[in-house]
C-alpha cells in the first residue's frame, strides 16, 4: 500500500471516529452520505421490519394453534405446530442476514446501528417464544390421549394472554410507541399470577390422586413455558423502550 493510501485510509477512519464521538456527545454530526445513500438505508430497514414483523405473526399463530390443539385434543395440529418451528427459525436467520448485509454495506452509526441491533434482538426473543410454543405442542401431544385434568386448569387462558402479549408488543415495535411497550409489559403479571395458581392447583390435584401426576406434570410444565413467552414478551418491550429513549428500563423487575 503507498504513502498516499495509507493517509486516505486514516483519514477516513478519523472522519468515522469523528462522527462516532459526535453522535455520542449529542453534536450534529457531518452528513454520512448523500439522499440517496439515506434513501437506501430507510428502504433495507423497512425491509428488516417488515420481516421482523412477518416472523412475529409466525410466533403469535404458533401460540394461538398450541391453545387450539390443547382444548382439541388435536395431537396432529400439535405436531403440525412443532414443525412449523422451523419456518420460525428461517424467519430470524433471514432478519440476521439481512441486518449484516445492511450493516456491512451501508456502515450506520448513531441511531440506525441501535435501531438495527434492537430489531436483531428482538427475532432473537421472538425465535425463542417460537421454540415455547412448539414445547407447549409437544406436552399436548402427551395429553390429547387423556382426559382433561380440571379443564387443564388455566392453560388455554395462559395461551390467550400470551399471544394477546405478543400481539400487543409488536404493534408498539410498529409505532415504535415507549409507553405502549409498557403497558404490555405490566399485563406479563397476569400470566405470572396464572403460572402461580395453576401450579398449586395442579400439585393439590396430584396430591388427592396419584393418578393425576402424569398429565398434572405436563400442565405444570406446559405452564411454565407459556410463563416464560411473556417473559420475552417483556424483553421485547424493554428493547423498544431503549430504541426509543435510549433508556435501558427493568419493566420485570
Amino acid at each position: 500500500m503507498t504513502e498516499r493510501a495509507d493517509r486516505q485510509d486514516q483519514t477516513a477512519v478519523d472522519d468515522q471516529v469523528d462522527r462516532l464521538l459526535d453522535a455520542a456527545a449529542g453534536t450534529p454530526a457531518l452528513a454520512s452520505g448523500p439522499p440517496a445513500a439515506r434513501d437506501s438505508l430507510d428502504l433495507q430497514e423497512q425491509e428488516i421490519k417488515d420481516a421482523v414483523l412477518r416472523m412475529g405473526s409466525l410466533v403469535e399463530e404458533a401460540i394461538r394453534r398450541a391453545s387450539e390443539a390443547l382444548t382439541g385434543h388435536d395431537a396432529d395440529l400439535a405436531l403440525d405446530i412443532i414443525k412449523a418451528d422451523a419456518r420460525i427459525n428461517d424467519a430470524q436467520r433471514e432478519v440476521s442476514r439481512l441486518i449484516s448485509v445492511t450493516i456491512a454495506t451501508q456502515q450506520p452509526v448513531a441511531r440506525d446501528l441501535r435501531y438495527l441491533m434492537t430489531l436483531d434482538h428482538v427475532t432473537y426473543e421472538l425465535e425463542r417464544i417460537g421454540d415455547h410454543a412448539s414445547s407447549v405442542a409437544k406436552q399436548v401431544i402427551k395429553l390429547s390421549p387423556e382426559p382433561p385434568l380440571a379443564g387443564y386448569v388455566s392453560l388455554p387462558e395462559m395461551a390467550e394472554r400470551a399471544a394477546v402479549l405478543v400481539h400487543g408488543v409488536l404493534r408498539a415495535l410498529v409505532d415504535a410507541d415507549a409507553v405502549a411497550a409498557r403497558e404490555v409489559a405490566a399485563q406479563d403479571d397476569d400470566i405470572d399470577r396464572l403460572y402461580h395458581a395453576t401450579f398449586d392447583e395442579v400439585v393439590e390435584l396430584m396430591r388427592q390422586d396419584p393418578a393425576n401426576v402424569e398429565r398434572g406434570t405436563r400442565i405444570i410444565i406446559a405452564s411454565h413455558y407459556l410463563e416464560r413467552i411473556g417473559d420475552r414478551s417483556t424483553n421485547i418491550a424493554e428493547d423498544i423502550v431503549y430504541l426509543v429513549t435510549g433508556d435501558v428500563e427493568d419493566l420485570n423487575p
